[in-house]
């Protein structure tokens, strides 16, 4: 073989093997030694950096009761996540609310603590339109479009959509933002990305858009420029911003263990960058009663959603 052949052949070789070494590797279901902490990641090179940093701070932390090592392992959706919660392949699983919801209905996932990052433990929906439309509050919605974020989003579909769903309105995707809409339901579009969403408001491809309050006040995500043009018609209720669930047969002793890790980590200088790495994580909170009933209701509505829209 000529060496102009052989080079690239080499390149694509060793380029396969450092993406290799970037993969999780396969948990051990049923080792007891082994803590595997997963999460559904569409970048997964990304995402296991975040994970890792304080993977290798709470490990450790653990060998009093029996943990000797830690281990990654992504999905890339629920229905993945749920099946290895349910073989015992993932002991551990950050997520958002809306997911961690999804994950407790089908695999029985425990919520374990609240995740607080840049200092918010709790976020809320923002529905917003045009300053000179038509529709001026969320009983307006009828017959107009509304665009969401993805479908896994809690803050820009899950809870914007039961919301919807709560006040008797119907929902229907559209082919895209100029379809065709029924005057007797709301049609909804998924933008990807809150800029996105901001943006098609702005130019009247849909009459409404909706994110999160911190994606709201973020100018990266609504430039200064939209603003005067466009108006808060609506909100939803407050919700968890972030979860860390384990799944429902993890050891007690375990499950404690990693519990009281975690809400020390704050207070330990040590756990500082750790933290930051994961997520921008501050600090991780108990699972007081109010959240647990804002989690209930969102349960609810995650499954009247999957139920009534999907």
């Amino acid at each position: 073989m000529s060496a102009s052949l052989t080079a690239p052949l080499r390149r694509i070789a060793a380029l396969a093997l450092a993406f290799a070494l970037l993969l999780p590797l396969p948990a051990l279901a049923g080792d007891p030694g082994v803590l595997v902490i997963g999460r559904i990641s569409d970048d997964p090179k990304a995402h296991y950096e975040q994970l890792k940093s304080l993977l290798d701070y709470v490990v450790p932390r653990m060998k009093d009761v029996g943990i000797r090592e830690g281990r990654i392992l992504m999905a890339k959706d629920a229905t993945q996540m749920a099946s290895y919660l349910r073989r015992g392949r993932v002991d551990w699983v950050t997520e958002t609310a809306g997911t961690g919801m999804l994950l407790k209905e089908r695999a029985g996932a425990k919520p374990l603590l609240l995740t607080e990052r840049d200092g918010t433990s709790h976020y809320h929906a923002v529905f917003f339109a045009r300053a000179d439309s038509d529709v001026r509050s969320l009983d307006d919605m009828r017959g107009h479009s509304v665009a969401f974020q993805r479908p896994s989003s809690t803050s820009a579909y899950f809870l914007p959509a039961t919301e919807l769903l709560h006040r008797g309105n119907s929902l229907e995707l559209l082919l895209s933002p100029t379809d065709r809409l029924d005057s007797g339901v709301v049609g909804y579009v998924f933008a990807r990305s809150e800029l996105n969403i901001a943006t098609w408001v702005h130019k009247r491809l849909v009459d409404v858009g909706v994110m999160s309050n911190l994606d709201w006040e973020n100018p990266r995500r609504v430039p200064a420029a939209f603003r005067p043009d466009l108006r808060v018609i609506g909100r939803t209720g407050d919700v968890p911003r972030a979860l860390e669930l384990v799944r429902s047969d993890l050891d007690p002793k375990v499950e404690a263990r990693l519990r009281e890790v975690l809400l020390g980590a704050a207070g330990d200088p040590q756990a500082h960058d750790a933290l930051l790495g994961f997520f921008q994580t501050t600090r991780f909170l108990p699972m007081d009663a109010e959240s647990r009933q804002a989690l209930d209701e969102l349960s609810d509505g995650v499954g009247r959603v999957r139920r009534e829209v999907e």
